[in-house]
């Protein structure tokens, strides 16, 4: 396998992370570098490059990586030369967790469905207590409703992101997502 042309789109902490970058209006034999900023509300990740004849190659450690944290970072590329500097791309990217460094539990759900859980969990303490009970704090987040209808419309908001989350996850891992097309043909006569 080669080394990939383009930024990934997941990686997971604690591997070694490689691609190329090939910019013909930056290139490296001429000083441009190349630099990456990924960033999200937990903290921030800068990558450099190396020049590779006219490339740029970008080569993380497992070790450096080991430190990231798990989670979906914004990226942005730039590039630098004496003083000038330009963004020429930017994008998403979502570090995940380094399973064989964890020694405590880890929960795999994705947002949606811990969210989904959440207002389950809101949704059953609005009906035991018999509508008194309006005001919720779960796992630091806090929600008002007015009505269990409130309750029921964000459940099938998150029912359904939920289920886009667990696809978009079977499909990243390669997996057969279960779906079944059907197709009519008329009758050749």
């Amino acid at each position: 396998m080669g080394i990939p042309n383009i930024e990934p789109g997941r990686v997971t902490a604690g591997d070694t992370v490689v691609w190329t970058k090939s910019l013909p209006d930056y290139p490296a034999s001429a000083g441009w570098s190349l630099a990456y900023r990924l960033i999200n509300a937990a903290g921030h990740i800068d990558i450099g490059s190396s020049a590779s004849g006219d490339d740029h190659a970008v080569s993380e450690s497992a070790a450096i990586t080991a430190s990231w944290s798990a989670g979906v970072y914004a990226w942005q590329a730039r590039v630098t030369k004496g003083a000038e500097r330009y963004t020429v791309a930017s994008g998403s990217i979502e570090i995940k967790p380094n399973l064989a460094a964890l020694s405590g539990g880890y929960d795999a759900r994705g947002t949606w469905a811990k969210a989904l859980d959440d207002l389950r969990a809101a949704l059953a303490s609005w009906l035991a207590s018999s509508g008194a009970v309006q005001e919720y704090e779960i796992a630091g987040r806090h929600m008002k409703f007015a009505t269990a209808d409130d309750i029921r419309k964000r459940i099938a908001i998150a029912e359904r992101e939920a289920a886009r989350e667990s696809a978009e996850a079977a499909k990243a891992s390669g997996a057969a997502l279960g779906r079944q097309v059907y197709v009519r043909f008329p009758n050749a006569r």
